[in-house]
């Protein structure tokens, strides 16, 4: 099997902006409570070296929520609520060892240049900030790869997925059908 490209809506692609960016922001906390669980859990890293004592039942409790839909995402933000109190015992999680290791080896690295990428952005984002993603195509281009980037106006985490959906496949079905790549990198360079 050949890979022919790869796809993204709003890529996690630099931990360490994201994590400092996101506990500051109500959904954020969400997505930073979700990360140290699974990372203390996966990785064993002591949780409780950056989180309150009193902010642990909340990150347990989040942790067994699932987000499928809209609604989830409310349960989710209601359930966080005690987060705004009380949370994190440090300030940026990028600079603690382990989480600032842990960052970087779970950050995806650069492609192959010659994989062609499709990312997808909200320029209305708080949680994946647009300038995140951005830099990421940067990066991307200045390695050779062929990048199309689709920023969305007005458009939120929550909805770039589905309001990128049609130009996403059409792109990959692009690739599939061996077209050339169209690339936004002369814009970045």
């Amino acid at each position: 099997m050949t890979l022919v490209g790869a796809a993204a809506a709003a890529p996690a692609t630099d931990l360490a902006t994201l994590l400092d960016d996101d506990f500051k922001s109500v959904g954020g906390k969400n997505i930073t409570a979700m990360t140290l669980w699974s990372w203390s859990r996966v990785y064993g890293a002591a949780i409780t070296q950056v989180v309150e004592p009193s902010a642990m039942p909340v990150v347990d409790h989040l942790a067994e929520e699932c987000i499928e839909s809209i609604f989830d995402w409310l349960v989710r933000q209601r359930i966080e609520r005690p987060l705004e109190r009380s949370f994190l015992s440090i300030k940026n999680l990028a600079t603690v060892e382990p989480w600032q290791s842990l960052a970087m080896r779970n950050t995806p690295g650069r492609l192959p240049s010659g994989i062609p990428v499709f990312l997808a952005q909200g320029a209305a984002d708080e949680l994946v900030r647009p300038a995140v993603t951005e830099n990421y195509m940067t990066d991307l281009c200045r390695a050779g790869s062929k990048v199309r980037m689709m920023l969305l106006p007005g458009v939120g985490h929550l909805s770039v997925g589905r309001d990128s959906a049609d130009a996403a496949v059409q792109w990959m079905a692009d690739r599939f059908a061996n077209i050339s790549p169209p690339s936004d990198c002369a814009t970045k360079q």
